[in-house]
């Protein structure tokens, strides 16, 4: 694993370490890029790992670039890796719309032509790069995850089906029922199929509805001016079993934008924290 890996960008920040790496990925059958945070390792020798998934168009440069987010997690020993959102290259399957195909990888695994040959999301985050993670960059420290709209669906789908391994969840507007919206519609019919039975395991909403397992805790923050609110996300149908812990929050005035992640990163990094 450790010879296909390679390290393209190095940077000191905040008293920490910005990298950027490609490799050949074998369950994507492309090449894939990812970055990672590290805090000072003299101080925090294994820390404990938070997944950024991000959303629509984006790379993992986004987050990287935008958030803000390694002060603090340098502050607190939290290490960052943060994923591509799809496949790419001249080989991997596309759609001229910028809601399906490449930069909107959905994190799910595909079934259809022709995405399936490429689009296997979750198992490459879930498998294929956590095994990089741990084996070859000897993160092994306790995790969790967080993303952007349809990176937020990713998180929190990703979260949910996963109880055991990640300690929280936290989401800036995410996507919660993709099942029903016409992003999720749209690239759940292509990569997934007509059949909506099908759908069900990789929407959040129903993960939750239907969740009884160990609970993870949920961080939601959803701005009132986001222009995709009232169609595209829709937070009041993610509606959890009584009990479980859940929070939702409307922040007035903030869109959809990484000013919106930059102005509370520092506090959903402080909500991991607790949980990590």
């Amino acid at each position: 694993m450790t010879e296909k890996l390679e390290l393209l960008e190095e940077h000191r920040v905040f008293d920490g370490t910005q990298r950027k790496y490609q490799h050949h990925s074998e369950t994507l059958h492309c090449a894939m890029t990812f970055s990672l945070f590290l805090p000072n390792v003299e101080k925090f020798p294994n820390p404990s790992l938070i997944w950024w998934l991000s959303g629509l168009t984006c790379t993992d440069d986004n987050f990287t670039h935008k958030a803000g987010a390694q002060k603090k997690a340098a502050e607190l020993g939290l290490a960052l890796v943060m994923p591509d959102t799809s496949p790419s290259g001249e080989t991997v399957a596309d759609d001229a719309d910028w809601d399906l195909g490449q930069g909107a990888g959905f994190y799910v695994n595909a079934t259809q032509q022709p995405w399936d040959a490429n689009y296997q999301m979750y198992d490459y985050i879930v498998t294929e790069l956590t095994t990089i993670v741990r084996e070859t960059l000897g993160l092994t420290g306790s995790e969790s995850i967080m993303g952007h709209s349809m990176g937020g669906h990713g998180a929190l789908m990703i979260g949910l089906r996963n109880p055991d391994r990640f300690r929280a969840i936290s989401a800036f507007s995410p996507i919660v029922n993709p099942s029903d919206v016409p992003w999720g519609m749209k690239a759940f019919d292509a990569y997934l199929g007509a059949d909506k039975q099908a759908w069900a395991s990789w929407d959040a909403s129903k993960l939750l509805a239907s969740h009884d397992g160990k609970p993870v805790p949920i961080l939601l923050d959803q701005g009132t001016a986001d222009n995709f609110l009232h169609v595209q996300l829709q937070p009041e149908n993610l509606i959890a079993p009584e009990g479980y812990p859940l929070e939702i929050r409307m922040q007035d005035g903030y869109d959809h934008s990484y000013y919106f992640i930059a102005s509370f990163i520092d506090e959903h990094l402080e909500f991991h924290q607790k949980h990590l």
